[in-house]
């Protein structure tokens, strides 16, 4: 297993994920609707809003899971925000950063993984919009093209949630 490397402007990222007042909050349905269409749109069985703090990553919505959250060493949204573009791993088993993550080997038994970074205005990524599955597929470009325009919503949601008193 490869743990994400820390990006260059971690202190700024962090700065600007504790900006949004979002961490530890209850789940709201504004988020939980993006997360339910990703989840229908891609038939897949699990979709997150999650958010890469120090030590973690914190679910702001989740659709097919309980977990509230991971450990970030062994997050593959740890590698997600690491790009601009969507990330997309379509066999974990096959790919030796993450064959032998826990959560590859173990209980959610993840195979397929796609996620669009969440990219806030000023360039901060601080979390990602993710689809993921027990079963291994692809990905096309157009599919990474919808996720990335959901990841967009998403981030106007973060922003709006932000904004509000």
């Amino acid at each position: 297993m490869t743990p994400a490397p820390i990006p260059i402007d971690e202190e700024q990222r962090l700065l600007a994920l504790r900006a949004l007042l979002v961490l530890d909050t209850p789940p709201e349905e504004r988020f939980d609707c993006i997360t339910r269409f990703a989840a229908s749109e891609f038939g897949v069985s699990v979709a997150l809003v999650s958010l890469v703090d120090e030590n973690r990553q914190w679910f702001k919505s989740r659709t097919g899971i309980d977990a509230c959250e991971t450990a970030r060493d062994i997050s593959f949204c740890g590698h997600a925000i690491e790009g601009s573009g969507v990330f997309v791993i379509e066999d974990a088993r096959l790919d030796t950063r993450f064959s032998d993550n826990p959560l590859v080997t173990g209980d959610p038994f993840i195979r397929f993984y796609a996620g669009a970074p969440l990219i806030l205005p000023g360039g901060m990524r601080v979390g990602t919009l993710c689809v993921i599955d027990t079963e291994p597929r692809t990905f096309s470009r157009i599919d990474q093209a919808i996720l990335a325009s959901l990841g967009e919503v998403t981030v106007e949601e973060l922003m709006r949630q932000a904004c509000e008193p």
